[in-house]
């Protein structure tokens, strides 16, 4: 349907918010005849409709699982389960169902900006961030697009034409765009998550592999992860796609990598076999910590498979900064520092996120989405001065913790408002030493005490603030 005739036809559009909206009114101006469904019948979704009203729009809110009658398409919402009786009547009719991501990639001009992507369990929206600045400081113009808040539609149907773009894609976003076949594709990482989404771990690995689909440069993978070099050896490319790992270590030929403190590039160079080009120092990194250094190494490989020049990384990667609440230095009080990675929501990236300090006071709990923390807190039990418990899901932690690290002191909060980080933070003082960090990585989601990860992280920022102000 690359060049369809979208006048007239009934379309369905699954859910309204970030997606939804934008993709129902591209479709309405392009003479479709829209119906958005929508399981929410709540004051936003109520306001929204009657925005799409306002165009001839039709929305039925409160229902999202019946199929409306003489659907031709279905496009729907990333989140929305496979699972779902609205898409199981699609099947039975013969409907197809596209995401957003798919409609924006049909929807795409002649002579479109291609899209260099990026997927992972961890560090997708630093990566593509990361990889955004430095396309920029090349001189190009793009933006920083897809899972991130911003509609890949608006930025394929804007008026003024990108270069590239760079963008980051969910394991539901994937799952829902059959077609998409990005310039250079990258997996940065592969852990259990979003099962209860996908149905099983080989499920959610399939739908990331998705990325590396009709790759025409580059597929990037993690050389010390060998499930996404796993899914580069299974992909169908376009004929003369490179595979490009990056590591945390010395890069071998098609490699980046890291050689006393300087990322370097083994794999866009004229002889991979025994040349290295320098790119950036670790330092010009922020932060350092190991897994941000490989967030750059991976947004780095793409940029050169685009033919992006080594001083455009460098000054890429020194004119970024991290967004909020992935590990953001919030202060130092009493000698010791205070580490919000509220973004840390599952066990991966707080792994990630224990492996960049010692000795830790580690903040942690909330809701577990079926995860076990044993392997968890095994490996970081070595690092721990002392953890701090907080949540719904806190037992299966302090549960690990009895087994793998005995010794460690545990403080215990039996409280789920959201004055308990208060409480937390002056547990963690109280047990950490000068030369210390109090790291919040929950290992959890929010949601049982907070709105999202973003408010828990503003929780503790206050509450550290508030600790410092007291013993200046």
């Amino acid at each position: 349907m690359s060049n369809v005739d979208w006048q007239g036809k009934r379309v369905t559009v699954a859910g309204l918010g970030v997606s939804g909206v934008p993709a129902a009114r591209a479709l309405h101006e392009r003479g479709a005849l829209v119906t958005v469904v929508n399981d929410g019948d709540d004051e936003r979704s109520r306001a929204q409709a009657a925005e799409l009203e306002a165009l001839g729009v039709t929305v039925r809110l409160g229902d999202g699982d019946t199929l409306p009658e003489s659907t031709e398409l279905v496009v729907t919402a990333p989140g929305w389960k496979p699972g779902k009786p609205l898409f199981g009547a699609a099947a039975e009719a013969g409907v197809p169902v596209w995401g957003d991501v798919e409609l924006a990639w049909r929807l795409r001009g002649p002579g479109a900006a291609p899209w260099l992507a990026v997927t992972g369990t961890n560090g997708k929206t630093t990566t593509v961030r990361m990889l955004a600045s430095i396309l920029e400081a090349a001189g190009l113009r793009t933006a920083a697009v897809g899972n991130i808040g911003v509609s890949l539609l608006d930025a394929v149907l804007g008026d003024e034409p990108y270069d590239v773009l760079a963008v980051e894609l969910s394991s539901y976003q994937l799952h829902w765009a059959p077609s998409l076949r990005a310039h250079s594709g990258a997996v940065l990482n592969l852990a259990p998550d979003h099962l209860d989404w996908h149905g099983s771990m080989a499920a959610y690995t399939a739908d990331k592999g998705r990325i590396y689909e009709g790759n025409s440069v580059a597929c990037v993978y993690n050389a010390q992860d060998e499930a996404t070099e796993g899914l580069v050896r299974e992909a169908d490319v376009e004929e003369g796609c490179r595979a490009i790992g990056f590591t945390l270590g010395t890069p071998g030929p098609s490699q980046l990598g890291v050689v006393d403190g300087i990322l370097v590039d083994r794999a866009f160079v004229p002889n991979r076999q025994k040349q290295a080009q320098e790119l950036a120092e670790v330092g010009d990194v922020n932060p350092q910590a190991p897994h941000n250094i490989a967030n750059a190494l991976a947004a780095a490989a793409l940029a050169r498979a685009y033919g992006v020049e080594p001083a455009a990384v460098r000054d890429g990667l020194r004119a970024f900064r991290p967004d909020a609440h992935r590990i953001e230095h919030v202060a130092d009080a009493g000698g010791v520092a205070y580490i919000d990675d509220s973004k840390a929501t599952n066990t991966h990236a707080a792994e990630a996120s224990l492996a960049a300090y010692e000795p830790i006071v580690w903040i942690a709990g909330g809701l577990a989405k079926g995860a076990t923390f044993d392997e968890l807190v095994s490996g970081a039990a070595k690092r721990l001065r002392g953890v701090v418990l907080m949540g719904a899901d806190r037992a299966l932690i302090r549960e690990a913790l009895a087994r793998h690290a005995p010794e460690v002191p545990v403080v215990d909060l039996d409280r789920t408002d959201t004055g308990a980080m208060s409480e937390a933070v002056r547990e963690a003082a109280r047990l950490a030493r000068p030369g210390d960090t109090v790291l919040l990585a929950p290992a959890c989601a929010s949601m049982d005490m907070f709105v999202n990860y973003n408010k828990r992280g503003e929780a503790f920022a206050d509450a550290v603030r508030q600790l410092a102000d007291e013993s200046a």
